[in-house]
């Protein structure tokens, strides 16, 4: 593989991982309403979640998914659900103090990890995504597993890069608010976000 061909790949998708989707607004408002502890747990579900996503399409599902509407409505329902059902709970878990930010985080990482890693994982469009833009930088007269570990390994890291760096800004932005009052309205503002991608995901059609 070139440099030029790595380099046009690393561009194309950045462009394409720093637009915010169901993904990116899940770990923001989860950020924004557990604060700067949480950036581990779901950075890390979004790199096993789009690993999983992209493994599930070079296996052959993204094709699968292509072909079938029956398939891809049943993903698509799955993730908008969840969306709106983690936003629905944000809406009503009333803020924690800041004082018990470090006891509660033993007990919820786990499943700020569970929530990034099903959103990123079940998301049909991610699926597809890798099947129809990572075979546009191979070069069918060159080994195929290695430019496929090149160009997966480089979308992962800028992919959990990207996470990273959305999550860190929306927790130090929720650890400069002392105020329950002003962290409910974070909550609800999330919450909201997390809503509205799950509509979003829900009005997804096959094929756009």
């Amino acid at each position: 593989m070139s440099v030029d061909v790595w380099i046009t790949f690393a561009i194309a998708a950045e462009i394409i991982l720093v637009i915010p989707g169901p993904t990116i607004l899940l770990v923001v408002s989860q950020a924004i309403a557990h604060g700067r502890w949480s950036v581990m747990p779901l950075v890390a579900g979004v790199l096993l979640g789009d690993f999983t996503a992209m493994t599930l399409s070079m296996l052959g599902l993204g094709a699968v998914l292509a072909a079938s509407a029956t398939l891809f409505a049943v993903l698509k329902w799955i993730g908008a659900g969840y969306l709106i059902y983690l936003g629905i709970r944000l809406w009503r878990t009333a803020p924690a103090p800041a004082s018990d930010a470090t006891a509660k985080a033993a007990t919820t990482g786990g499943k700020l990890f569970q929530s990034a890693f099903i959103v990123t994982a079940l998301n049909p469009k991610s699926i597809a995504f890798f099947v129809a833009f990572l075979p546009q930088f191979v070069n069918p007269a060159a080994p195929l597993p290695i430019q496929l570990t090149i160009l997966g390994t480089t979308f992962l890291v800028m992919a959990t890069v990207n996470a990273a760096l959305y999550a860190v800004f929306a927790g130090e932005l929720r650890d400069t608010m002392k105020s329950p009052r002003v962290r409910r309205w974070f909550d609800r503002i999330g919450g909201s976000a997390l809503i509205g991608a799950g509509v979003f995901t829900a009005a997804l059609r096959q094929g756009n």
